[in-house]
């Protein structure tokens, strides 16, 4: 499930010129995994996303949610139970916690990153199965994001002057280290969209320097034409296999 998270995340690297925010705390996205087996799309699990807003003594944050379980039929196979949170300022997405605790197959790993004021440094916290906490600080670029609050924040590009075959490379904070992302823009196609229906979709391309995914152009996002750029359908190719991250249904957009 780590492979379907960044896979995820690489899809929405788009743009460093994002706006304020459109995404609103209430809203509930459910996506089916699917895994290429034996020439068969199969459903393995699900992945949700949700937001809500969480006030402390000081701050108010948007709380952004990204949990993954197989169904319980695969569970004996390889069961995953997987959580990423990501607590960011509510108008500008930006984060300030980034906590990870998953469970795949017996593996275990609780990570959790305090993103310092400056913007160029993280303040990370984890542990693993069987051995001790490990504390550090590492240096990022500045501006760069975690897992879920970039999938988030970029969805507030407008794409509308987005030219075939335009490139953009940025960067994503992920098992303490920087990611660079370049996604190409292929143009719109109408796609189902789960219990929203048939709509227009920005078709993009990613590749990223990193050996998760492969090929050229095997790796597609769709996301909606619209204010909301809902992730609608992701087809990726990866070492293993083919598979993809399809929207089954939205609620509170």
């Amino acid at each position: 499930m780590k492979k379907f998270l960044l896979i995820f995340c690489f899809c929405f690297a788009l743009s460093s010129n994002c706006g304020f925010s459109q995404i609103k705390s209430g809203e509930k996205l459910i996506y089916a995994a699917s895994y290429n087996m034996s020439g068969l799309m199969t459903q393995l699990a699900q992945v949700t996303m949700e937001t809500e807003t969480v006030k402390t003594a000081k701050y108010t944050f948007l709380h952004l949610s990204c949990s993954a379980a197989t169904f319980s039929k695969w569970d004996s196979f390889f069961k995953i139970r997987d959580l990423y949170e990501s607590y960011v300022n509510p108008k500008t997405l930006n984060p300030s916690i980034y906590k990870r605790n998953i469970f795949e197959g017996g593996f275990t790993k609780i990570e959790k990153y305090i993103f310092k004021s400056d913007g160029r440094t993280i303040a990370s916290t984890s542990k693993r199965k069987n051995s001790p906490e490990n504390n550090t600080t590492f240096n990022v670029t500045n501006g760069a994001q975690d897992i879920v609050s970039l999938i988030y924040k970029l969805r507030t590009v407008d794409f509308q002057n987005y030219k075939n075959g335009q490139t953009k490379s940025f960067q994503l904070v992920f098992d303490e280290k920087e990611i660079p992302v370049v996604i190409k823009y292929m143009g719109k196609e109408t796609i189902s969209v789960g219990n929203l229906g048939n709509k227009e979709c920005y078709k993009l391309s990613i590749g990223a320097r990193t050996k998760v995914l492969k090929g050229k152009d095997q790796n597609i996002i769709w996301m909606t034409a619209d204010i909301k750029k809902i992730p609608a359908l992701i087809k990726f190719s990866i070492p293993v296999g083919t598979g993809q991250l399809k929207l089954s249904n939205a609620s509170g957009i």
